[in-house]
């Protein structure tokens, strides 16, 4: 493990001035350098992840069904880290990406409904077996924003559900995980996508902006103590790594911005 924390962890983002979030501070607390990369934005991803702890594709306000090119190439690169066995993280879009990736459909709810704000999540009996393991314990509300729900995929097996939404958190293998949720948000990130994303607020299903800060008072302390001890779990559950190199590439972050 020790060697691998000397490895970065590549991170995929999707919009021009996204950040990882807690992911990526917490990751920085473990060793890890950041190689952040925007493929929708000509950013290259590398042919391997050779040099790298894993992967976290992260979310953002296109669709994995888009036409667009990048969209496509990123889908089909998801292949590298499940056929390297490297831990692989999806959150939100890059969950649907992944489930897409194995086969799983990435659809609207037939009801029109949003998921934007705090709901609850149940885990499912693997999910607790799951929790069990890895001493980390489900989080009983969870921050969403998205329109579109997503299989649990062939293959994959199912960890936590929700009401609208059923398929919240899958894994495949010992290392691939999907999550309709986001668990990285910070109270900054909370407040920009309130202020600067508001007429979302208005779909239906979705909270009123009061709602997602008090939520997080209420919620999120439960939501960090799960996220610290499910990358533990998370960062070990790949192949053995690679001696550790200088990762070729992009900018390279010592330290996440909120």
């Amino acid at each position: 493990m020790a060697e691998a924390a000397r490895l970065p962890v590549l991170i995929v983002l999707h919009q021009e001035h996204s950040t990882p979030g807690r992911v990526g501070r917490l990751l920085a607390e473990r060793g890890h350098l950041l190689d952040i990369r925007r493929p929708r934005f000509g950013d290259p991803l590398p042919q391997t992840l050779e040099l790298h702890a894993g992967a976290v594709v992260f979310g953002g306000p296109m669709s994995a069904n888009d036409p667009d090119d990048w969209v496509k190439r990123e889908i089909d690169w998801i292949g590298v880290a499940l056929d390297e066995k490297k831990p692989l993280l999806g959150l939100c879009l890059g969950a649907q990406m992944l489930s897409k990736h194995l086969g799983g459909r990435v659809d609207p709810h037939p009801s029109g409904l949003a998921e934007i704000g705090y709901y609850p999540l149940k885990p499912t009996t693997t999910g607790r077996r799951f929790a069990s393991e890895t001493g980390a314990p489900w989080p009983s509300h969870v921050y969403q924003w998205h329109r579109e729900g997503l299989d649990c995929p062939p293959g994959g097996e199912l960890l936590a559900e929700g009401a609208d939404f059923p398929n919240q958190a899958f894994r495949v293998g010992p290392a691939a995980f999907g999550l309709q949720f986001h668990p990285e948000v910070t109270h900054a990130m909370i407040y920009r996508w309130t202020t600067r994303a508001s007429e979302r607020l208005s779909l239906p299903g979705a909270q009123a902006s009061h709602l997602h800060h008090r939520g997080r008072f209420m919620y999120d302390p439960a939501v960090a103590l799960w996220l610290d001890a499910f990358l533990d779990h998370w960062l070990a559950a790949g192949a053995a790594p690679a001696r550790p190199q200088p990762a070729s590439g992009l900018a390279i972050a010592r330290a996440p911005a909120a």
